[in-house]
C-alpha cells in the first residue's frame, strides 16, 4: 500500500448528476466526461449513496457503452453510510457501518453498478462510532491483494480519528467541508495533519453550498463578497475563481471538489488554478469572513 495517488487540480463531483439534481442522461454524462478529461481534469468523486444508490449506475452506463474511458479516469466512491431507501429494503434506519461484512460487500455493489474492476480511492464517508481500525484495516487489505481498490482514505475525520485509522493503514485523504463559510480545516489540525503527512486534502463544498452566492440578508456573505469584488477586477476573475484560487493557494495542497454538472462551469473553475492571490488578498478574504482581524 502507498500513498502515491495523483488527483487532478480539480476533482468532479457526482453527487447531484442524477436523481439529487440534474438528472443527466447516459449522453450527457458521457458528454460531460470527456469535456474534463479535455480540461485535464480525470477525478470523478462518487459514493454508493448518491442518487439513493443509483449514481455510480448513471455512470457505468457511460464506461460500459466506453470502455475506452477507464484507462484515463480515475474514480473515488465512498461507502459507510446506510441510508433507508427503496433500493435498500433492509436498511432500518440511517445509520453508519464501517464493518469489514459492509466494507467488503458495498466494493462489491459498487464494482457492478460502476462496471469497474477497481477503485481507485476508497472513501470512509462518516466516521463510524463502532469503528474498529484493525478490522477495516484487514477488510482494506483483503480489497487491496484481490485489485479491488488501489488506495484508502476518510472523509469527514477529525484528526484524532484520522491517525487511529492512519496508524493501521496508509491513508491518502480527508476529505472535508471547507470554503470562506467553513473555516474549520484551518483551525482544528486537520490541514496541518495533511502536510505532516505529505497527503492532499480533498474539500467538498468549496462554495458554501451555494451561499456565497446568495448575499441578501447574510452579512458574512455581504462582507466576502465585497472584500472579493477588488479582487475580482484586479485578476480579472469570476467569483467563483477567486474563491478556490483563495482555497488553493494553501500550501497543503487542497483538491477542491466540484459539484457542478455544467460544463462551462467546470472550465471556468479550472482557470482558476491560475490565479495567484498574494498573501494580503488571502488575509483580506479571510478577514471577511470572521468580521475580525487576526490577533
Amino acid at each position: 500500500m502507498d500513498n502515491e495517488i495523483q488527483f487532478s487540480p480539480l476533482i468532479i463531483g457526482t453527487m447531484r448528476w442524477g436523481t439529487w439534481g440534474a438528472d443527466l442522461s447516459t449522453d450527457k454524462i458521457e458528454r460531460l466526461i470527456d469535456q474534463c478529461l479535455d480540461l485535464g481534469l480525470k477525478d470523478f468523486d462518487h459514493a454508493d449513496i448518491y442518487g439513493h444508490y443509483t449514481e455510480e449506475e448513471n455512470f457505468g452506463r457511460v464506461i460500459k457503452r466506453r470502455p475506452d474511458l477507464r484507462s484515463k479516469i480515475q474514480i473515488t466512491t465512498k461507502y459507510g453510510i446506510k441510508l433507508t431507501s427503496e433500493n435498500r429494503p433492509s436498511h432500518r434506519i440511517k445509520s453508519y457501518d464501517s464493518s469489514k461484512a459492509h466494507l467488503l460487500q458495498s466494493v462489491d455493489n459498487s464494482l457492478l453498478a460502476l462496471g469497474v474492476d477497481h477503485i481507485d480511492v476508497l472513501l470512509l464517508h462518516r466516521p463510524d462510532l463502532l469503528m474498529n481500525p484493525l478490522e477495516i484495516a484487514e477488510g482494506f487489505t483483503q480489497l487491496k491483494q484481490a485489485g479491488k481498490v488501489r488506495s484508502f482514505g476518510v472523509s469527514n475525520f477529525t484528526t484524532d480519528q484520522f491517525n487511529l485509522l492512519n496508524d493501521h493503514l496508509p491513508l491518502v485523504t480527508n476529505q472535508i467541508e471547507m470554503s470562506l463559510l467553513h473555516l474549520d480545516g484551518f483551525q482544528d489540525g486537520t490541514l496541518v495533519q495533511c502536510q505532516r503527512l505529505g497527503i492532499s486534502p480533498t474539500v467538498w463544498s468549496p462554495f458554501g453550498g451555494g451561499r456565497l452566492f446568495q448575499a441578501e440578508g447574510d452579512e458574512q456573505v455581504q462582507r466576502i463578497r465585497t472584500a472579493a469584488s477588488p479582487l475580482m477586477e484586479k485578476h480579472q476573475a469570476t467569483l467563483d475563481q477567486i474563491l478556490l484560487a483563495w482555497l488553493l493557494k494553501h500550501p497543503s495542497g487542497i483538491v477542491p471538489v466540484l459539484g457542478s454538472s455544467k460544463s462551462a462551469r467546470i472550465t471556468a473553475a479550472m482557470q482558476a488554478t491560475h490565479i495567484q492571490l498574494s498573501h494580503e488578498e488571502w488575509y483580506i478574504l479571510l478577514e471577511a469572513s470572521t468580521g475580525t482581524e487576526v490577533a
